[in-house]
């Protein structure tokens, strides 16, 4: 028997439990009646630190972003390589899907440009719009090209033979909302035509001109002396060589041009009167009365193939091949064009066509400037281009440079023919180009049975180096030097007179 007075324990286990029970309840009646909230916090509490925790229902792993840790095999851990797994979104940002395990939650970012006005795009002013060109192989009756006219939903403007290509090409207009390179892709994939491009623009190559007096024009005429002109006309004047101008209208009354204009052609056929350009490059390398034209006794076919406009003289890709086709038919032996513009695939095979029939083609190098792109028909493989130089021999700021540049000539402050009898200074690879298609006409009338390539070699081999030493992309060979040029072609030799009398 255990006593339970003071200093005794009680010697029932029972009866201590239940006075610790008592004690429990008789707590939480109190504070229940004195703080219901204390109680219930109390109450919690006597909740949360219980044995019994179900952790089963309650966790949810997401597979995207369980921990990255892996086991390497060595008794230690590692963190596990995350993928490279990226997807984008409205505003172009890379979200990886272990950064963002929600990333269709994400809050769209507003867009840098939210807001803007859109910038108005620019005209492309190197082709006709809404207007296609297209090529068929020999001539096509009336009957057959209405037919694919109204398979690609297309309006015929104009059609042109051109035997220099044995092809008839034909200006067709779009008249519904597609481009014109989504036709053109439809009319090549058509397979019913030989060739289909834009109509591309081409534009003159001088710049403004200023009115000069009349006046004798040696003095003035620096050119003279730079290409050695006086001394290359003792051995040839170029006498009865033809060489076409494609340009624009030629004042074929001026003085300075009597009687060595012998056909003349009219590309657009709008009886539009002689421009400034045409008639300047007609000067520079026939005239014969106050100037000391190139090649004085040459005959000039004058073409008409680019219109005034206010942005300049302008043609197309379809004028121009008229104007070729032409100055093939009329046995052009040179043909200047002072012009330049975009690559052109049908432009490209007419002169392909034309050097092969032994025509020189003579073409400026343009007026872009030194960050410019190769210019055509210059950049033509077939074609000689040229630079322009002033007086003290320096580039003309705003020729262009390349590669295919052959060479130079001079091009700054040039006296020449303007219509109404007129004269003019003005500057450009235009008037270069004129320079080295008269010194031409000069090697040619001196040997007719001097090949393309005897021609391009002789003007290289000959010139006056400039700028760096050798060739370069700015003179190419150098400045061209007619004396030197005219002086090693050989004529052909004279036939000896036979014995025999009826043979004579």
């Amino acid at each position: 028997m255990i006593e339970t007075g003071q200093g005794r324990r009680s010697s029932s286990p029972m009866k201590g439990g239940i006075r610790l029970l008592w004690s429990i309840a008789a707590t939480g009646v109190f504070l229940t009646l004195l703080a219901p909230e204390a109680f219930a916090q109390y109450n919690s509490m006597s909740m949360r630190t219980g044995p019994s925790i179900n952790v089963g229902p309650r966790i949810n792993i997401n597979p995207t972003i369980r921990p990255n840790i892996g086991y390497d095999g060595y008794d230690r851990v590692r963190p596990r390589p995350r993928p490279h797994i990226v997807r984008q979104y409205d505003d172009s940002r890379p979200v990886d899907y272990y950064d963002d395990p929600s990333p269709r939650l994400r809050k769209k970012q507003p867009s840098k440009n939210a807001g803007r006005k859109s910038a108005p795009v620019a005209a492309d002013n190197t082709y006709v719009a809404k207007e296609v060109l297209i090529e068929i192989a020999g001539n096509p009756t009336d009957a057959q090209a209405d037919e694919l006219a109204r398979r690609h939903r297309l309006t015929r403007v104009q059609s042109q033979n051109i035997p220099l290509t044995n092809s008839t090409f034909f200006r067709w207009r779009i008249s519904d909302g597609r481009s014109v390179d989504t036709v053109v892709r439809e009319l090549v994939a058509g397979g019913n035509v030989k060739a289909a491009q834009r109509n591309n623009i081409f534009k003159l190559q001088q710049g403004a001109a200023s009115a000069a007096a009349k006046s004798e024009g040696d003095p003035l005429q620096y050119a003279l002396g730079k290409l050695r002109l006086p001394e290359a006309h003792a051995l040839s004047v170029g006498a009865d060589v033809t060489v076409a101008v494609i340009d624009s209208g030629i004042d074929v009354t001026h003085p300075e041009l009597a009687g060595v204009i012998t056909g003349t052609f009219d590309a657009l056929n709008n009886g539009e009167g002689p421009h400034p350009h045409g008639t300047s490059i007609a000067g520079v390398i026939a005239s014969h009365a106050r100037l000391m034209g190139t090649a004085p006794s040459s005959h000039l076919l004058a073409i008409r193939a680019f219109g005034a406009q206010k942005s300049g003289a302008e043609s197309t890709s379809f004028l121009i091949l008229k104007s070729l086709d032409y100055a093939v038919a009329k046995n052009a032996q040179i043909i200047n064009m002072s012009f330049a513009g975009p690559h052109d695939p049908a432009i490209e095979r007419g002169l392909a066509a034309a050097a092969a029939k032994n025509i020189v083609l003579i073409a400026a190098a343009g007026n872009a400037g030194a960050k410019s792109p190769p210019l055509y028909p210059a950049a033509d493989s077939n074609v000689i281009a040229v630079s322009a130089t002033d007086q003290s021999d320096q580039l003309f700021t705003q020729s262009n440079r390349g590669r295919y540049v052959a060479v130079a000539a001079p091009g700054v402050d040039i006296l020449s023919p303007a219509p109404d009898g007129k004269y003019q200074m003005s500057s450009g690879t235009s008037l270069s180009a004129a320079y080295v298609s008269g010194v031409v006409a000069l090697m040619i009338a001196r040997n007719p049975q001097i090949s393309t390539a005897d021609v391009r070699a002789t003007l290289i081999s000959t010139a006056r180096d400039l700028g760096p030493k050798g060739r370069d992309d700015q003179f190419g060979a150098g400045q061209v030097d007619a004396f030197s040029a005219v002086s090693t072609v050989v004529p052909p030799p004279v036939a000896a007179a036979s014995d025999d009398p009826s043979k004579r």
